[in-house]
Parts: structure tokens; sequence; C-alpha cells
């Protein structure tokens, strides 16, 4: 294949379609609005699955990469009530299928597998445009402009590749995460940090729900879940992290002081995470030369699979176009009729109901209840 792929975005699911098809020996070249790969924290934890980002990484061709950076242990799990009783206590007995690594650290093994030169940073798309001849101009915030026969929109929920191929825009799914971090737990919250333990932990609650994850060192990441609309969340200051803890913390009365010690007792501002998604069934006619990958296509709540949703997308649509190099439009087909059934499977998956925040079903019991039945389950 010799026509150059333009890709819109350095996240995970950009950089695995670039890996591949750098594997693969087609030109490439990714534009990223960040000005380096430092220029912002990469979130936290990232479980990566054996059905689905582990596939993208083998044919990525970085198996052994992605061993040296699994933080071991992580994948132990605990459910806890909401007066701080454990319910759930799964150990990481290292048989597991979505072991654990840090997201900047993923991200970095993606970039050092690419040729110097392939992502130009600093490069913020402020819009695109169809040209004749299924060409595309891509218009950056200073001013300069690329043309291309294929273009790729890695570029995530307010994607500006995707009014290329349709309308629709993300909608606020009536639930935020507010994020804390607590760091040396283990000498500095000793409570929390044994509440935890050594994995991740849940505690969910009709309504509300707090998520921790124990990362590298003894750093806890928690994310407090709250249904609620985004008005109610605008009237909270957050310019004053002080003001922020109590009105969260507030949600949580009478919950568990172990519990609790995750929103009041972090060492960093909380940091507000409304969740956006596309519907569930979204997908577009073919346009020819153009397409998208990870959030930009199908953007959902946090459900544990948008990362490795992103690089399966980027490995697939990468496979796809060196398997078809005389005929972009069968590989771009091809792709996306299996990304649009994967996307959808994942949105509405038998029991999802109790995964809802704002559910009744959303208690610790619940949650304990339909892991005991999933590992029954042959």
């Amino acid at each position: 294949m010799h026509t150059p792929v333009t890709i819109i975005g350095a996240g995970l699911g950009g950089l695995t379609l670039a890996r591949v098809l750098h594997v693969h020996g087609i030109p490439v070249t990714v534009y990223e609005s960040e000005s380096s790969p430092t220029a912002r924290t990469q979130g936290g934890m990232l479980d990566i699955h054996d059905y689905n980002g582990q596939l993208a990484l083998e044919a990525a061709g970085l198996m052994d990469e992605f061993h040296a950076i699994v933080l071991e242990g992580r994948q132990a799990m605990r459910v806890l009530d909401l007066d701080g009783t454990v319910l759930f206590d799964q150990p990481d007995d290292g048989t597991g299928g979505r072991p654990e690594v840090q997201r900047a650290e993923l991200r970095q093994i993606l970039l050092d597998s690419l040729p110097a030169g392939t992502v130009h940073w600093g490069h913020k798309v402020s819009g695109t445009r169809a040209l004749s001849e299924g060409r595309y101009e891509v218009a950056f915030a200073d001013g300069g402009t690329v043309v291309t026969g294929l273009l790729v929109g890695a570029d995530g929920a307010w994607s500006r590749v995707r009014p290329l191929l349709c309308d629709a825009t993300p909608s606020y799914v009536g639930t935020s995460f507010v994020e804390t971090y607590l760091f040396d737990a283990d000498t500095r919250h000793p409570a929390a940090a044994k509440a935890v333990g050594g994995g991740s932990l849940l505690a969910p609650s009709p309504g509300k729900e707090i998520f921790a994850h124990r990362e590298s060192g003894d750093t806890l990441h928690s994310y407090i879940a709250l249904s609620k609309p985004l008005d109610w969340f605008a009237a909270v200051d957050f310019t004053d992290p002080a003001a922020v803890t109590a009105r969260i913390a507030a949600e949580f009365d009478g919950w568990a002081p172990e519990l609790t010690a995750l929103i009041t007792d972090g060492d960093t501002a909380p940091v507000l995470r409304p969740h956006y998604a596309l519907p569930a069934e979204h997908r577009w006619d073919r346009v020819p030369g153009v397409t998208l990958v990870g959030d930009a296509a199908h953007l959902a709540a946090p459900n544990g699979e948008g990362a490795n949703l992103a690089m399966l997308d980027g490995a697939e649509l990468g496979k796809a176009l060196a398997a078809h190099p005389e005929d972009i439009e069968a590989a771009l087909t091809e792709y996306e009729q299996a990304m649009f059934t994967r996307a959808a499977e994942i949105a509405t998956f038998e029991g999802a109901e109790i995964h809802r925040i704002d559910s009744e079903n959303n208690t610790a019991h619940a949650l304990v209840a339909a892991f005991t039945q999933a590992v029954q389950t042959p």
C-alpha cells in the first residue's frame, strides 16, 4: 500500500494503529495537540485484557515490552460494604487475564516503537473538510494544513474528524467521577491503604460509588462516582479544593471512615471528570478514505473496556489495511463492520444494569452476587 495514513491523535488507539502500520511497512504520520509526550499526566492504571488489549499488543509485536511494565499483584480486587465490611476479596494469584499497567508507561512503549518523527507534537486540529477526489484537508490551530487521502480520527470524545462521517455528538450520561490521590498511603494513610489492599477496591451504592486503585509504589488513586446532573457539579467551586472535598464527602455521610478518607485525605486537588457517551448503536455509512478508532468512534461511560477497545481498533484497522494494499475501501469496510459489532456488544452486554451507578441494584451485595455467578457459570 502506497497511500500514507494520517492519524489525528497520539492516544493508545492512534499509536497502536501507527505501530501496526509501521510493522507492515505502511507510511504513517500522527498529529497530536499536546506539545510533548509529558505535556500532561496520562491517567492512572489500566487492566489490559487478554481478549482485546493484549491481542492488539501482540499484533504490534510489543508483548515483551508490555510484560516488563506489568505491576504484579494489582489484579487483586475487593468489594466493601458502606460500613467497611469486606464482602469479596479476590487475591492476585498471577493467573488472571487482566494485568495492570500505568497508562503513561503503556503509551511510552508505543511511542518508543515508532521511528523518530512519526508523531508531530503541538498540532491542535481546528477543523477538517473534504476536498475533491477523495482527499481531506486537516487545518491546525497554528494556521497550517495537511492534505491526505486516508484520514483516521483517533482524537477522542470531541473528535474533529467525526463530522466528516456523521453529525453525532456525545451526551452527558448523568454520572461523573471526582478523582483524588493519596501518596505514601501505607505510611500516611494506613486505614485507607488497608481498605484498598494490594489491588482495587469497589464500594458501590445506588447513585454513588467509591472505586480506588493501588498504583505504583503506595499511591492510591480514587474515583468518587456520583449520579448528578451537570448543574449540580457546576454549583461546586472546583477552584476551592477544601470546599469541593467537603461537598463531595457530604454525599458519603455515614460511610466507614477508611472509605471516606479516600475523599477527605486527598493529597491533590479533586478533579472533575464528567462522563459522556455516543449512542450505544452508533454507526455511520461508509465514507471513502476516512474512519475513526476508539472514543472518536464509540465513546462510552467508563466500563473498563475503553482503552482496550481503542487499541484493538487500531490493531485491527492496521491489519485490514495491510491485508488489502490495493483496496483501501475494502479494508475500511472490513474494519468498520467488525468494530461496530464489537463496540455495541460491550455497551449493551447482559448484566450491564447492575454496573450503572444510578441503578438501585448498584450495591455491594448485588455486585458480589454477580461476581459469584460469573465464576460458577461455565
